[in-house]
């Protein structure tokens, strides 16, 4: 596994390369520096973080950023591209569906989402990572995926909390932050072998998993293999994992992914996930993934919180 994360670190940096280099600008260190800051008396409580979150939401659908707290110089990315807060979905957007599923990292001043939007009858499946700094939102990041009618992925399962993701955790079983990442990257390094029982991947028994709002394992997936362990998945050699968000009171850990290049997702292209991991008592117990095909090379322009690459 120490060889696991060396090689991703080596990787990330590569893959990332000059690109990278646009996320380090002053703008971008400054977005950036709750990350590197303990929890203090002055930074946003959870309930606070979550309060973001719905503002954020609710101007999002009026198309008016005008009151949200924002500082004079805010960091808001699209799909990896960097605009003006109030471009791209601020101007389509009609309406908020029927999920929200938040991440609240108190430690580092991050409120995380997946959100269900509506532009005119399409569903639009809205990955959200807030950067907080003194109380204001110093950086916006976001994934967008719309959900054609014709799309076999329909979020069906996207009307209800997804199923184990808000369990209390048990006291006895609780990790820490660095023994849930470690456990998360586990799911990482499955998929860059091709194999989760190879990989040390710990899934509970009935470990459920939502992606796109369809159920792809766990009961009521709808195949003969819905058991993690029973599912066969290719090989993802190139993988890159980020961490967005820890959630240490849900138990949630949430990766940043561009899986790379498997010949599988269209010419030059790759898989690009916001994946929440709900982990408890050394097990993988709920997974929720908004998810989308993007340019192989696409990098996630942000910091990870923690570090993926463990001595």
């Amino acid at each position: 596994m120490a060889e696991f994360f060396r090689a991703i670190h080596a990787r990330a940096c590569a893959a990332a390369g000059a690109l990278m280099l646009l996320a380090l600008l002053p703008q971008a260190a400054s977005a950036q520096a709750p990350a590197a800051q303990a929890a203090t008396a002055h930074d946003c409580d959870r309930q606070c973080l979550s309060g973001m979150i719905t503002a954020y939401i609710d101007a999002l659908v009026a198309h008016d950023p005008a009151n949200l707290p924002l500082p004079e110089h805010v960091r808001f990315t699209e799909d990896s591209y960097e605009i003006e807060i109030g471009q791209g979905l601020w101007e389509t957007v009609t309406a908020k569906g029927g999920f929200r599923q938040d991440y609240i990292d108190s430690a580092r001043q991050i409120a995380a989402a997946h959100v269900e939007l509506r532009e005119g009858d399409i569903p639009v499946l809205y990955s959200l990572v807030l950067h907080v700094e003194d109380s204001r939102i110093a950086g916006i990041e976001t994934l967008i995926q719309r959900i054609a009618p014709d799309s076999p992925w329909q979020p069906t399962q996207l009307g209800a909390p997804i199923r184990g993701m808000n369990d209390p955790v048990p006291a006895a079983q609780r990790q820490s932050r660095e023994s849930m990442i470690r456990t998360a990257l586990t799911y990482t390094e499955g998929l860059r072998i091709g194999n989760f029982t190879d990989g040390g991947t710990p899934f509970a028994a009935q470990t459920y998993r939502v992606e796109n709002g369809v159920i792809t394992a766990g009961p009521g997936c709808g195949r003969a293999d819905c058991g993690m362990y029973a599912q066969r998945i290719m090989l993802h050699p190139d993988i890159i994992p980020s961490v967005a968000a820890v959630d240490e009171e849900n138990g949630v850990v949430v990766l940043w992914m561009n899986f790379g290049f498997t010949n599988s997702y269209g010419d030059g292209n790759a898989l690009v996930t916001y994946e929440a991991f709900k982990i408890w008592g050394g097990q993988i117990r709920s997974i929720n993934a908004f998810f989308r095909t993007m340019p192989l090379a696409t990098p996630r322009f942000w910091n990870s919180t923690d570090p993926i690459a463990i001595p």
